[in-house]
């Protein structure tokens, strides 16, 4: 079999040009996508996938990328997914993104030249130990990267290029997807699956290289409203009972030794507040809840209403109202049931030469929701590092080894049928 090779850099060069599309999403927006600027890399996708030859590929009105690679064998073979996200995180700006790619990394911190306080440290990345001799590419300083997810969609697109051009490779049905506003929590709220029709699915927008993730938190949100009491503060002795203050009352009364972000690793879950707004009379506050099972998260909810009653009880003349919302769960309940999809993940990984590396996600991705949407979905890696920051680095050659196993996945599912 004909396999991938990375020549000309066709692959950094692929990554680079969409990496300086500003498609930052926004929490605050009401619109799908929540940014416009997210179309211009959809726009972009589809033109090149179309001169790949996939002539059904388009946006639809929402943002999302449709596209097909037609089958080349006569076997009735499963349809498979690859689905990555276009956005980039509201956490740090992605405008005027200048990709730098330093070759042949060779341990070295590296400094990024438009903020020099901003470097990239061996001591600060473990897996940079692991690309001693390959070509690192960050952002210069002032903007993150963007590999997350931007690896995953060059890594998708480059594989399909290659696939499209090798035509004696067997292999079923493919479909594209690459969504919006995955950073916000929206990346699948407007999907189409019945324009998808595939059987099973891989998103690629994992870390480390040989990582698949079949495992991811479960989570809740959570919203805390506080009603004090207000009265003119001249004459507020006995009377007053700050919101704002019963509120910063709950927070310091949660744990602070467990149950949160930066006490926690591996499968412990957190209640962790994520944003506040207040006045004396009513204050508010926002939490996300996290656990790898459903029972997890309930006692850490019953924690917070358990902690909130406490505080509340000194304060008569006030309530509060607690509301808690699903927002995704733990994609392993799902993936469970069909153990040949991780398990052919795996073995594409391992034709690569890379040892797998089977890892739950502290987090959700599209696929958590996807698999619950009838289509069960692990994530593979896709090479990307300190995502959400102005540190982000991605490997070429770990890229190179997410599209080979793109491709490996495909042929594996052909050869089992």
């Amino acid at each position: 079999m004909t396999m991938y090779k990375n020549f000309n850099g066709t692959l950094a060069n692929r990554f680079i040009s969409y990496a300086e599309i500003d498609t930052q999403s926004d929490p605050e927006s009401p619109t799908c996508p929540s940014t416009e600027k997210q179309k211009t890399l959809g726009e972009k996708l589809v033109k090149e996938l179309l001169e790949f030859g996939c002539t059904d590929a388009h946006m639809d009105e929402n943002g999302y990328v449709y596209a097909t690679v037609p089958a080349t064998s006569p076997k009735n073979v499963p349809v498979i997914c690859f689905c990555s996200h276009m956005d980039t995180s509201p956490d740090c700006s992605g405008a005027q993104v200048k990709p730098i790619i330093h070759r042949n990394y060779q341990g070295q911190d590296l400094v990024l030249p438009d903020d020099e306080s901003i470097v990239v440290k061996l001591a600060d990345h473990a897996d940079l130990q692991h690309q001693i001799g390959n070509d690192i590419i960050t952002a210069s300083g002032t903007t993150l990267l963007g590999a997350d997810n931007k690896a995953g969609v060059a890594e998708i697109m480059e594989a399909v290029g290659f696939l499209m051009e090798n035509r004696d490779i067997k292999h079923g049905l493919i479909k594209v997807l690459f969504t919006p506003d995955e950073e916000i929590g929206r990346g699948v709220d407007k999907v189409d699956l019945k324009k998808v029709a595939a059987d099973f699915a891989y998103t690629v927008d994992g870390e480390t290289l040989g990582s698949i993730e079949d495992e991811t938190f479960s989570a809740d949100g959570a919203t805390l409203t506080i009603n004090g009491v207000s009265t003119h503060p001249g004459f507020a002795k006995g009377k007053m009972e700050s919101a704002i203050k019963i509120l910063g009352n709950v927070l310091s009364a949660l744990p602070k030794l467990n149950l949160t972000p930066e006490t926690t690793a591996e499968k412990e879950g957190f209640i962790h507040p994520v944003a506040i707004k207040g006045q004396v009379e009513q204050a508010e506050v926002q939490f996300i809840i996290r656990d790898f099972t459903d029972e997890k998260l309930t006692e850490h909810e019953n924690i917070l209403k358990e902690t909130v009653e406490k505080v509340i009880k000194n304060y008569p003349n006030s309530s509060y109202n607690l509301t808690v919302k699903a927002q995704y769960r733990n994609m392993k309940q799902v993936l469970d049931k069909h153990p040949q999809i991780v398990a052919y993940g795996i073995e594409a990984i391992e034709r690569t030469g890379v040892k797998a590396k089977k890892q739950s996600i502290r987090g959700g991705t599209d696929g958590s929701r996807l698999s619950f949407m009838g289509l069960p979905c692990p994530n593979i890696f896709a090479g990307e590092h300190a995502f959400h920051s102005k540190q982000e680095w991605v490997s070429v050659q770990d890229m190179e080894k997410a599209v080979q196993t793109i491709v490996n996945i495909a042929c594996i599912w052909e050869e089992s049928s």
